[in-house]
């Protein structure tokens, strides 16, 4: 396990039922199989609420983005060693977690992959999906995780904590990072909005790290009935859309709309 103690960041001894830090700072595991290591001081929020985390459930569980979870295990895999120290930072309900740790499975016989999310609710999902994943509740921008302990880091379209992730990377890791590129979903915007918009892509200029990979994906999900309304459950236009607006989704019998995605791949200065 990658986690270390929030409080004082020294390593962590895990015993049957809890870990305890040589200052004698102890966490419990809980009985889904997780440690809470967030410091309720350190945020106000607590992430996706078990509606979010549902939604997103039912959608990734049809495949559709399943080309986007294979493509981020193939870049981890072909860029590591044999059982690399692994780390999604922020990883929701799991999805791409989980595709990621049987791949290195199946690649090396075993495996040394770690999560964590700020949502308890998420975290659950990920513990039910994969008992093989060290698990904890924190957030990315206090990491519970030793400096340059982690080969290979993954954040699929969470929020970027840039320093800690330099700081928990290895010299030579890999940051594994994917973000929707410009037309993603943008015809599931045009039948919401009136004047739909193409998503604005962030420079990719990262200090610390060395851009050696850029790739995009582009298919088109064909998606009929409850499949558009989970689409759109899962995403933030869902509660940032008016009734109205919303009410034009759920007359829809169908509806081909873009995947477009970004994969980026940095290497530790």
């Amino acid at each position: 396990m990658l986690f270390v103690c929030p409080k004082c960041k020294k390593k962590l001894n895990i015993e049957q039922t809890r870990a305890v830090c040589p200052l004698g700072h102890s966490y419990d595991k809980c009985r889904a199989g997780y440690y809470n290591l967030l410091l309720s001081n350190k945020s106000s929020s607590h992430g996706d609420n078990r509606a979010m985390v549902d939604a997103r459930k039912a959608f990734l569980s049809m495949g559709y983005y399943e080309p986007l979870a294979r493509a981020v295990a193939r870049a981890v895999a072909d860029r590591t060693s044999h059982v690399p120290r692994v780390l999604d930072a922020g990883a929701g309900e799991g999805y791409y977690t989980d595709i990621l740790e049987r791949t290195l499975l199946l690649r090396d016989g075993e495996s040394n992959v770690s999560a964590f999310d700020i949502s308890k609710d998420a975290v659950r999902e990920i513990a039910k999906k994969n008992p093989r994943i060290s698990l904890a509740v924190a957030g990315s921008y206090d990491m519970p995780v030793e400096d340059g302990s982690v080969d290979a880091l993954i954040n699929v379209f969470s929020p970027l904590a840039l320093s800690e992730s330099t700081r928990v990377l290895a010299e030579g890791g890999i940051f594994v990072m994917a973000i929707p590129g410009e037309e993603h979903l943008f015809e599931l915007k045009s039948a919401i909005y009136d004047t739909p918009y193409k998503n604005v892509v962030a420079d990719t200029d990262l200090a610390g790290l060395r851009l050696v990979s850029d790739e995009e994906l582009r298919y088109n999900m064909p998606l009929v009935g409850d499949e558009i309304r989970a689409l759109f459950a899962m995403t933030p236009y869902a509660y940032r859309t008016s009734p109205e607006n919303a009410s034009r989704i759920y007359s829809l019998d169908r509806l081909d709309t873009s995947a477009h995605f970004r994969l980026l791949v940095y290497e530790k200065c």
